[in-house]
Order: C-alpha cells, then structure tokens, then sequence
C-alpha cells in the first residue's frame, strides 16, 4: 500500500474538522483531528431581524449559531469567506454575498454592497471576536448590532491520539485554521512537553496572525495562506 502523501494534525472544532477531514484524505493525506476549540452554541429567545438590512458572519459557527434561533432566511447574509458561505447555503439563506477575505474585506465589500441609510446591520458574532469588524462599519456611518451567539472553548490539552502522535514523530504537518487555535496548541503542547516533536513538523498557518499565535514553538517550516481560506491553506500543501 502506497505511503500517505502527508501525515497532517487538524486542530479545527470537531464539526469543521469532519469536512477538512474527508477533503485531505480525498488528496492523498492521512489526518489526525485534534478539535482544540469547542463550540458552545448559546440558547435564548428568537432573534429579531427586523429592520436589518443585511447579516454579517464572520464564521460557520455564526450562521450556525444564528440559524438556530430564527427561522428567517430572507435577510441577505454576508459572508467573510467561502467556508462561510457555504455553511450559509446549508442553512438554507436565500441571498449570500462572499468578501472573500477576513474582517477588514468584509467591512470593506459591506461598505460597497449597502447603504447606511438602507437599515441596521447585525453581526452574528462569538464571544471571543474582535469588535474591529464593528468599529469599522460604525465608521462608516452604518449602525451595528452585534449579537453573540456563541463562545468557543479553549481545549486544556491535547488529545490522546494527538499527544501520541507528536511523541511518536507521526506526523508530517500541523494545520491551523485561526490564532486562537494556534494559540492553545502552543499552550497545550508546551505544557506536555511537546515543543521538541515539533520542530520536525510544518506549520500550515491560515494567517500571518496564525502563525504568530504559535511563539515560542518552533517549526521545521512555517507555510502561510495568500489569503484567509480553506482553499489558500490546502495549496501549500
């Protein structure tokens, strides 16, 4: 049986980490899904969408989070990047527009496709994103809602299969899709003793910020995406 071309560590939230999962193994890789982030969807009332003009998300997680607490699919939505796009499509929202980029391009793109005067914006936001999206659009003239919807969970350590695998030098590559994330493998495999395995490995960042979030580790290799998707971040591999 041929060799895998990669053995690559996925540290996505365990619903996201399925699909990139299945997308690396169609390519030839072998995966090892480390969810260092765990989703924690916020129960309330409905949302009101009344008077919003259009929806901001930022994440697959907000239209999640947001698809769960009103049935409203008529608002067109914006979406940061494709993963997040796609996610809307599932959900079943009718209008979708795609910046194709992170926070700045949308705020950018939203400034291009609305007017101010047109309505209110709301942001399906988690608990732990910038406010910069916010700021901006507010600079702009428009006025924001910013609900969140969800928070994200920080893993305390690696798990069982991950830990193994770095001890092992079972793997090839590291994939990291957000700081955050990065930012807690670093902490988690600090804490174990995990900082020399890897060395060996490539560090496959979403963003410049990505790969900032992994100090003090250090890399074999550290390998950035053009731009801040799922596509970009499969290409350099």
């Amino acid at each position: 049986m041929a060799r895998a071309l990669m053995r690559i560590l996925v540290t996505r939230p365990q619903e996201d980490s399925r699909e990139i999962s299945q997308t690396l193994e169609a390519m030839g890789h072998d995966v090892v899904a480390a969810p260092l982030l765990h989703i924690q969807f916020y129960d309330g009332p409905e949302i009101s969408l009344d008077g919003v003009q259009a929806i901001l998300a930022t994440s697959a997680n907000g239209v999640r989070a947001l698809a769960r607490r009103t049935p409203r699919r008529d608002v067109p939505l914006f979406a940061v990047g494709p993963q997040t796009e796609a996610e809307a499509r599932v959900a079943g929202f009718a209008y979708i527009k795609n910046a194709n980029g992170d926070g700045a391009a949308l705020a950018h793109a939203t400034a291009q496709w609305v007017k101010p005067d047109d309505g209110m914006l709301l942001h399906a936001a988690g608990a732990q994103a910038p406010k910069l999206l916010v700021a901006e659009l507010e600079t702009r003239g428009f006025a924001v809602r910013r609900e969140v919807l969800y928070e994200a969970r920080a893993a305390q350590r690696l798990p069982d299969a991950a830990a193994q695998a770095l001890k092992n030098g079972a793997l090839d590559a590291v994939m990291h899709f957000s700081a955050r994330s990065a930012r807690t493998f670093a902490d988690c495999a600090t804490r174990e003793g995990l900082a020399a395995p890897c060395e060996k490995l490539i560090a496959v960042c979403i963003s410049e910020a990505a790969a900032a979030a992994l100090s003090p580790l250090h890399f074999r290799e550290t390998r950035v995406a053009k731009v801040p998707n799922q596509q970009a971040l499969l290409a350099l591999l």
